[in-house]
Parts: C-alpha cells; sequence; structure tokens
C-alpha cells in the first residue's frame, strides 16, 4: 500500500513488495544505512543504539530485525521492549546511547509500523540528515563485522519506571495538589503501552481513583488510533457513566494526548497544548512555538502573558528546531503533543498529563470550567488521496485569487493566513495523503474554508 520516507521516519504498511510496503527487506535495509550513519560519525568507537516498540502485532516481529541487523553491525543494543517513544527519547540522552530506533507507527491504524530514527540527543533526525541515511540505503554499501566483532543486545525493561521518577523531579508537577484533588480519571490506552506506564506514572502522582478502558497491550486497537472526537465515543460515555472528573487519551505511542471533560465534551486535543502552556507560563513566562496546523489559541495566551508566539513547519523536528531558536519555554503541536525542553525535547504525553492535572488541581475548577477559559477556535482537518502529487506553485496563484490580501507561508506546503482564519495544504508525512486544514471562530467558517480550498486543489 506505502511506503514513506520523511522526517517522521521510514513508514509504511506490512507486507507486499519490497519498496513500496514495509517489509523485512526494508526494514533490515534502512536499519542498515542507520547503523552505517552512525558508524560513519562515530569513526573507532563502540556505537550503542536504544530500541523500544509500541504494541502493535508486526512490533516483535520488526524490533527482531532492527536488532540483528545493528548487532550484525557491530553495534549494541539495548533493547527496552515495549515503551512509549518518549520514553525510548528519555533512555537514549540518559545513558549516553548515540542514537536510538522507535518502532512505532504512533496513530497510523494497526496494518502500519515504522522506524523512528533518534540522534544522540532522544531527538528525531533532521531532514537532511535522513537524506543522507537514505542515500546510503540505496548504495547498499554496507559491511557487517565479523564474527568476533558483533555487537551485544541487552534487555532492559526499568525505563518505564525510571522515565515516570525523572516526570516526579519536576518543578512544575504538583504532585501535593494532584493527590489532594483525588481526581477520578477514566484512560483510553488503546490497547498499546500507555497500558503499562500510565499506571506506574498515575501510582506516583497520588492518583488511585482511575479505570482503564482498551487497557491490555496486544495490539488489538479498539478503534482508530488518532485521538480525533469521531473515534472518541467511547470514552466520552464511560466518563460520564462513571461520574469521572476527566477522560484521558493517548496514542499507541503514547506522545500526543487529548482530554475529556467531566460532562463527555472533548476538551479538544488542540487545547492540551494550550492548556498546559498556560500553566507554564503562569510560572515560567517566555516565547512559545507550535506547528502551523495548530490552533492559534496558543498565541492568544502567550501574548496574555508576555511572550512571543511563533510558528514552524508540521514535524516534531520542526517545532524543536524553532523552540531551540526561539528560546521556547514549551511548545508542541496542536495534535495533542507536549514538548516540555526543561525535561527533554521530545513529544510526550506523559509530560503532558502531569502538568495538565497540576495545572487542573491548582485552578481547583471542572475540566469544562477550564476550558472555557480559553479563546474559541474551529479547526476542520480534511484528507484527500495524493496520486500525482500537487503543484504548489499553481496553488499558490490560485489562493490569492480566492483570498487576497492574505499572507502566504512556503515552508510547509501552503499557509495563507487572515486576521482571524488560516489554511493550510501540505503533503502528509506519515500518510499518502494531502492535508488540508483550516481554522476559523467557527465551526461552519472552518468548514467552509476548508471546501474552498479541496475545490482549489481538485482543479488544478
Amino acid at each position: 500500500m506505502a511506503l514513506i520516507k520523511s522526517i517522521s521516519g521510514i513508514r509504511g504498511t506490512i507486507g507486499g513488495k519490497p519498496g513500496e510496503n514495509l517489509t523485512p527487506a526494508d526494514v533490515v535495509k534502512f536499519t542498515s544505512a542507520y547503523g552505517t550513519w552512525l558508524k560513519q560519525r562515530n569513526r573507532g568507537k563502540i556505537i550503542k543504539v536504544v530500541t523500544g516498540r509500541d504494541a502493535r502485532h508486526s512490533g516483535e516481529m520488526i524490533a527482531n530485525l532492527v536488532n540483528s541487523t545493528l548487532q550484525a553491525l557491530g553495534i549494541n543494543v539495548t533493547d527496552i521492549g515495549l515503551a512509549s517513544t518518549p520514553t525510548v527519547e528519555i533512555a537514549v540522552l540518559s545513558t549516553g546511547a548515540d542514537g536510538g530506533i522507535i518502532i512505532t507507527a504512533s496513530h497510523n491504524p494497526a496494518q502500519w509500523n515504522a522506524l523512528k530514527l533518534l540522534n544522540r540527543k532522544g531527538e528525531f533526525l533532521s531532514a537532511a540528515e535522513g537524506e543522507e541515511i537514505i542515500k546510503i540505503s540505496s548504495s547498499d554499501n554496507f559491511i557487517f563485522a565479523d564474527l568476533q566483532n558483533t555487537g551485544i543486545i541487552t534487555k532492559d525493561n526499568s525505563w518505564s519506571i525510571r522515565h515516570a521518577d525523572m516526570i516526579m523531579s519536576l518543578e512544575l508537577v504538583n504532585r501535593e495538589a494532584i493527590k489532594k484533588a483525588d481526581f477520578k480519571i477514566v484512560v483510553d490506552c488503546i490497547n498499546s503501552v500507555g497500558s503499562l506506564i500510565i499506571p506506574v506514572l498515575f501510582e506516583k502522582l497520588g492518583v488511585s481513583r482511575y479505570i482503564l478502558i482498551n487497557g491490555t497491550p496486544d495490539g488489538n486497537f479498539a478503534h482508530n488510533p488518532e485521538p480525533l472526537p469521531e473515534n472518541l465515543a467511547e470514552i466520552s460515555e464511560r466518563v460520564v457513566a462513571e461520574k469521572a472528573d476527566l477522560g484521558i487519551v493517548v496514542d499507541p505511542d503514547v506522545d500526543r494526548l487529548a482530554m475529556v471533560c467531566e460532562d463527555g465534551s472533548m476538551f479538544g486535543e488542540e487545547y492540551t497544548l494550550v492548556s498546559v502552556a498556560d500553566y507554564v507560563l503562569s510560572v515560567t513566562p517566555g516565547n512559545t512555538v507550535s506547528n502551523m496546523s495548530s490552533t492559534r489559541a496558543l498565541r492568544e495566551i502567550t501574548l496574555r502573558h508576555g511572550g512571543k508566539h511563533f510558528i514552524s513547519p508540521v514535524g516534531e523536528v520542526n517545532v524543536v528546531e524553532e523552540m531551540k531558536k526561539q528560546g521556547a519555554v514549551i511548545g508542541g503541536e496542536g495534535n495533542g503533543g507536549i514538548i516540555y525542553p526543561v525535561f527533554h525535547y521530545g513529544r510526550d504525553a506523559l509530560v503532558g498529563i502531569a502538568l495538565f492535572l497540576s495545572h487542573l488541581a491548582v485552578k481547583n475548577k471542572k475540566c469544562s470550567a477550564l476550558r472555557k477559559e480559553y479563546p474559541d477556535y474551529y479547526i476542520a482537518k480534511k484528507k484527500i488521496s495524493d496520486k500525482s502529487g500537487i503543484d504548489f506553485g499553481k496553488l499558490q496563484e490560485a489562493v490569492k485569487l480566492r483570498f487576497p490580501g492574505v499572507v502566504i507561508d512556503e515552508r510547509d506546503g501552503i499557509l495563507a493566513e487572515s486576521e482571524n482564519w488560516w489554511i493550510q495544504v501540505r503533503t502528509s508525512n506519515t500518510e499518502p495523503v494531502i492535508r488540508i486544514y483550516a481554522e476559523g471562530r467557527t465551526m461552519n467558517e472552518a468548514e467552509k474554508l476548508a471546501a474552498e480550498m479541496i475545490d482549489i486543489v481538485k482543479n488544478i
């Protein structure tokens, strides 16, 4: 069906022909290229790589291929097993490893998997570094170690606990307030690794009243893994039925976070970052960064606290680069991704949970009341099949004709901004589609803007 090479890693559907899908041959080839790239950058050094995976059915198979390939290259592997994406990132950074591979397709459906590649800082590779690895993979210029120099594979299942312990050491995580609030929480773990680490985090936060749904890490996703409202009917109903204070939703690799209010309404994954930023900025004022496809409500909250808001192209690595450039104290993506640089430069739903609960406890308000404190924006998220590509030059001219006076940003597809709305069209990093997002002050306005842009794209 698809094999996508982008800043989000090497991602594809399982099975089929090599080069067209994510097959064993592709896994070995790209792992070999990544390992060769690491060896070229660390000549004469014994290389160490951390690996971990989500609970997808294909995860163990791919992990075995990845680990064995690295071993064959003479690279030592620390396999931390079933672990969240941010846990692998933390493990790379904390152990002084030279890199990491996370085996997860994040929000994609179960038939997908991916290799997310990390540098020695536990951060995603840049676009330029990714291109180097793709070039190496095309050359097949791999040199594997002889028998005496193959790598060693070590298993270490301690990192989920370590990750939670490190979160507890953060100054803004207010365990006392959270414990006093005595929240009752329903958590949808999508039958992946969230069901392993979130209970550990809750125990340390003093949250004793919680209910896990879809809480078996067997990879049998109970619904589409993307934490969008249309996929969250079950938890919404359960929050109301259990008379819970809120619901928490994570994706299969626990780097995205969405909340459900006590009345079953969606807090909105776009507002996960907004609320956490509000809390962080109230204590440590500064700048914020989000990607172009995120709500501009973050800009209003940032200005309210005296900071400046900046936008970056979509993709965690792009957000991180802009955060470092602007010295941002908090940032992330409107898909529910929180990046808190005091801890590490990676989207981390676990940090997001700890900070959100701290905020909610300190405010001493219901979840729905907290949501009402933030400006209302509405985003329409659409996608259309990308079968033949799109001429963004022609698209820009068409957008200017249809929406005169807009500001155009070409860093990631086409972003057209007006004072109270924006539209973005871009090629997806994770699926073979074109994404069309539009934001307005009402959902009707957002839907209308998105429909107009779809019409423009289809006419080019």
